[in-house]
């Protein structure tokens, strides 16, 4: 991913906080020379000191089978996003765009049934555990349970590189910065909006 100086993102931390709260992603492989993606919620996992991406597919999904002749793959993770307006500057300019995004790159390998039982009882808590009448998976039938994991197959992806992007208007000065913040929150989306609560929470350091 071509990421400018200004908007390139290192903390790890952040990262990691970013695709945990964004981890719906997108995962990419080849195919005979083609390349193929699937759209999964995925997790941020740790093993000593290595750090994995993990998830599941449906089995029916040929994707899956690519993994061993990929000795890497692709995970986006993809944040709110919208169109900036040029007329929100004080000076004349270009429109642009305003985005939040991660790639992760490594190797992936198929998880054995009980880390995938494993995973899918850490997915539930992480989506269940707040609510009135919880889905965990030890409230769930075995007979169901087996069924389900029959149709599915679990993967993990050892982290070997992480590409990251917060172009949020940094290279704009204090006064279009704010202005971009404001018009955000008017427009009608709701990626807008959010895309103005992040920019509003960060510590931007624009031009003068």
């Amino acid at each position: 991913m071509f990421i400018p100086k200004q908007f390139k993102v290192s903390d790890f931390e952040e990262i990691r906080e970013f695709v945990q709260q964004n981890s719906f992603g997108t995962l990419v492989t080849t195919r005979k020379g083609r390349p193929i993606a699937t759209h999964l919620p995925l997790q941020w996992a740790k093993e000593g000191e290595d750090t994995f991406i993990t998830g599941h597919m449906a089995y029916g999904n040929p994707q899956w089978r690519t993994f061993e002749a990929n000795d890497e793959v692709l995970v986006m993770f993809q944040g709110p996003h919208a169109y900036i307006s040029s007329s929100w500057y004080e000076h004349e300019n270009v429109p642009t765009w305003n985005y939040q995004s991660v790639h992760v790159y490594g190797a992936a390998q198929l998880l054995s049934e009980e880390e995938l039982k494993q995973d899918l009882t850490n997915l539930l808590l992480k989506y269940e555990e707040h609510r009135e009448n919880p889905v965990l998976w030890d409230k769930l039938s075995s007979e169901l349970l087996e069924k389900e994991v029959k149709g599915i197959v679990g993967f993990k992806i050892k982290i070997k590189e992480i590409q990251a992007a917060n172009k949020l208007s940094q290279n704009r000065n204090a006064q279009d910065y704010e202005n971009i913040v404001a018009k955000l929150h008017e427009e009608k989306d709701p990626n807008s909006h959010q895309l103005a609560e992040v920019m509003e929470k960060k510590t931007p350091s624009p031009k003068n």
